[in-house]
């Protein structure tokens, strides 16, 4: 068996050639040391057994390696054992039963839209690995295996693997009604490394906005000037800009979390000539009587008329009608995310400009130039929302100008 599970990682590039004898020796010496068939899974205990035996003797590394080896020695066995099985019809009813209550139950804590697209997704690809596993004798194992597939067939990244891991677990404990324990999840997520963000240099954020124009202008200079993300950009209300205070106010944010940031001085004239020109677009959704913008919440129960205000018009509404994917509702939204990613992008090429920049660059540069101009940390973690003050500490790796004044000994 050993022999088949080194051409199969060989085959999938799993693990750089240098380093498959040593995975062959771990699950070899596991094998040997739990007195059990290599065509057999262990069990957690006689896994966890062996790694406490031999980091004795090895380095915390070689341990990690041969968790890892094991792991995927243990994926590489459940897909022989089942790549033949097909689910029944009876397994596609039930599991189309339990996509239904997870919609629901994503509706009811008022998850996002593209949050329940997402999970939704997710939950179709576990279904389909589990290949019509009966949904009550589901595992941690078998979140375990599928996210090992996910990393080993489809190379995704570690990222990548902690977002099904995140529509699993809220699957397994809200539909299934299973809590997962501390010690399983730590063990099937993924560890990826923090990676520096791209950063545009100020000369080089303006000549992107010399490339832009109308809406989409605007749009970039609010998510640079205010630190905000696309999706709280384009869901922006005409209440939640105070003119008179220069402060924006973000509400449900990323977590569900409200806050308010500071709005550009230098932009208050052009957002009154826009609000002036979506003003005769409001007008005449109120003349043609059409349905009200979307509510969040149950406010269109508890205020039907309050989708028809003025206060809750977006900023920067979609030209075109649209139908509400949850009601089906004929209704104006605001511009789809993907119109200003375009115009970015667009112009980001016409400046020639080398970097990876997206539109979400703007927000990285944001927070960067506002620690070089000696903000402090904290001020800066309020503006950008952030629940944890690490998170906000990666720009201090990525200021140009080193705010501790410190200097290489070789200028001196």
């Amino acid at each position: 068996m050993l022999a088949d599970f080194k051409a199969y990682i060989t085959n999938k590039s799993v693990v750089k050639e240098k380093y498959i004898p040593y995975y062959l020796k771990w699950v070899s010496d596991c094998y040997t040391f739990s007195d059990t068939s290599d065509v057999t899974i262990l069990k957690k205990e006689q896994k966890q057994q062996f790694l406490k035996h031999i980091a004795k003797s090895y380095e915390d590394w070689q341990v990690n390696q041969a968790d890892n080896a094991l792991r995927l020695y243990e994926y590489f066995l459940t897909t022989k054992q089942n790549n033949t099985d097909n689910m029944t019809d009876n397994a596609n009813k039930s599991w189309g039963v339990l996509e239904q209550r997870t919609r629901e139950a994503l509706r009811l804590r008022q998850r996002s839209y593209s949050t329940e697209r997402t999970y939704i997704t997710w939950l179709r690809s576990f279904g389909r690995f589990v290949q019509g596993k009966n949904p009550p004798d589901l595992t941690a194992g078998d979140i375990q295996n599928f996210l090992s597939s996910l990393a080993v067939e489809r190379k995704v990244s570690a990222s990548t693997q902690n977002q099904a891991l995140n529509a699993l677990i809220f699957f397994y404990r809200h539909v299934l009604d299973k809590n997962l324990g501390d010690n399983e999840l730590r063990a099937v997520r993924a560890v990826y490394k923090r990676r520096l963000p791209v950063v545009l240099t100020v000369r080089e954020v303006h000549s992107i906005f010399d490339k832009l124009s109308g809406v989409t202008s605007l749009m970039a200079k609010l998510m640079y000037g205010c630190g905000l993300r696309l999706n709280e950009c384009v869901s922006l209300r005409i209440k939640d800009i105070d003119l008179e205070q220069n402060m924006i106010t973000v509400r449900s944010g990323k977590g569900n979390k409200d806050r308010r940031t500071v709005l550009p001085e230098i932009l208050k004239d052009e957002l009154i000539r826009h609000l002036s020109e979506i003003r005769s677009l409001y007008d005449h959704d109120r003349g043609k009587d059409l349905n009200g913008v979307f509510m969040p919440g149950a406010l269109d129960r508890k205020y039907p008329n309050a989708g028809k205000e003025w206060g809750w018009f977006w900023l920067f509404p979609s030209k075109s009608l649209s139908v509400d994917p949850r009601t089906h509702i004929v209704r104006r939204h605001h511009v789809h995310p993907a119109s200003l990613q375009k115009a970015f992008k667009t112009a980001v090429a016409k400046t020639e400009i080398a970097k990876q920049a997206s539109v979400h660059t703007l927000r990285h540069s944001f927070a960067t130039h506002m620690l070089e101009n000696g903000y402090d940390i904290r001020t800066i973690q309020e503006l950008l929302g952030h629940s944890n003050l690490q998170t906000t500490m990666i720009y201090t790796h990525v200021a140009s100008k080193n705010i501790m004044g410190v200097r290489s000994p070789l200028d001196r």
